[in-house]
C-alpha cells in the first residue's frame, strides 16, 4: 500500500457538504449543540429535504467572522478583573 493510500485511512476524509455528524466532529461540538445553532440561524446551515447540511467553506468563513469579531471586541474592551474576592481569614 502506497504512503498516501495509508494517509488517508488515518485522516478522516473532510468533504465540502457535511451532515450534522461530519460537520460537528469537524468543529469539535456536540451534534445536539449544532442541530440547535442550525435551528436558530445562528450559523450558516442549509436543508437539504428534511436533514441539515453544512458547507465547509461557509464554516470556515463564518469561523473566520467570529474569532475577528471577538478579537476586536476583546481589544476594544477596558480590562477589568471579573475575578471574585478573595476573603481575608483575620
Amino acid at each position: 500500500m502506497r504512503l498516501a493510500e495509508k494517509r488517508n485511512l488515518l485522516v478522516p476524509e473532510i468533504r465540502e457538504v457535511m451532515d450534522i455528524r461530519q460537520a460537528s466532529d469537524y468543529l469539535g461540538i456536540s451534534p445536539d449543540t449544532l442541530y440547535k445553532y442550525a435551528s436558530e440561524g445562528f450559523m450558516p446551515a442549509f436543508k437539504l429535504g428534511n436533514r441539515w447540511r453544512f458547507k465547509r467553506s461557509r464554516l470556515d468563513e463564518w469561523m473566520d467572522q467570529q474569532s475577528s469579531r471577538n478579537s476586536s471586541q476583546q481589544a476594544d474592551a477596558p480590562a477589568t478583573d471579573d475575578r471574585k474576592p478573595v476573603k481575608s481569614i483575620h
